[in-house]
């Protein structure tokens, strides 16, 4: 028994170190997050699309697209990060997205589609 008794010791010790581990890294991935958040919070990015003269475009603005246009300028988004509920955008406008950075971390962003030339 004294052997068992000092396993499951060695293997809780293990387990405290390993679960210490793991939280120091999702502590580190949400600063890198609230980082990232503070940079973008409140942005303004444009994507120009080919439209009719309705206003319609050619296409959609989907979350690819706006992922690529927030990452030009400079902060890394990744399109899984971006939030359509309601799908890619079909018109020219402005629109409100939000962008999760992490589950504790949703930034919200303004996109400006506009007509390309």
């Amino acid at each position: 028994q004294g052997k068992a008794k000092r396993a499951t010791e060695a293997n809780l010790k293990e387990f405290e170190a390993r679960r210490a581990e793991l939280e120091k890294q999702q502590a580190e991935i949400l600063v890198a997050a609230q980082a990232r958040g503070e940079k973008l919070e409140g942005a303004v990015v444009v994507v120009a699309q080919k439209a009719g003269v309705d206003g319609r475009l050619f296409g959609s603005v989907g979350n690819a697209d706006i992922a690529d246009a927030i990452t030009a300028t400079g902060v890394e988004v990744k399109k899984a990060e971006v939030r359509l509920p309601e799908g890619p955008f079909k018109a020219i406008g402005e629109y409100s997205v939000e962008v999760a950075l992490h589950h504790d971390v949703v930034v919200t962003i303004t996109l400006q589609v506009t007509g390309a030339a």
